[in-house]
């Protein structure tokens, strides 16, 4: 009984992260449109920006569907960076977007 709560809990989290990257890759697509349209230095940055978020989010989930088991510390401190940089890229990008 438990380990199939486990499974569908499991079922229902892949899906709420595939929901959250389809979110993130639209804003991405709606930025690029709107650059595209009004080739300004600001959109160009939220795009650039957006894009960054939307690799840290997809990151972010390959790296949770990576682990079955424990990794050895090294390991996980290298794959949360990795996680975390495309987002610090992409907060900051969103940052110059909104104040040049």
């Amino acid at each position: 009984m438990a380990s199939s709560v486990v499974q569908y809990g499991q079922a229902v989290l892949v899906l709420l992260r595939l929901i959250l990257f389809g979110l993130t890759l639209g804003i991405t697509l709606i930025s690029f449109q709107a650059y595209q349209q009004r080739q300004s230095e600001r959109l160009q940055y939220a795009f650039i920006g957006f894009a960054f978020i939307s690799m840290g989010v997809a990151v972010s989930n390959i790296v949770s569907q990576m682990f079955t088991t424990d990794p050895t510390a090294t390991a996980r401190l290298f794959f949360d960076m990795t996680e975390t940089i495309p987002f610090i890229i992409g907060f900051a990008m969103l940052y110059l977007s909104l104040y040049r």
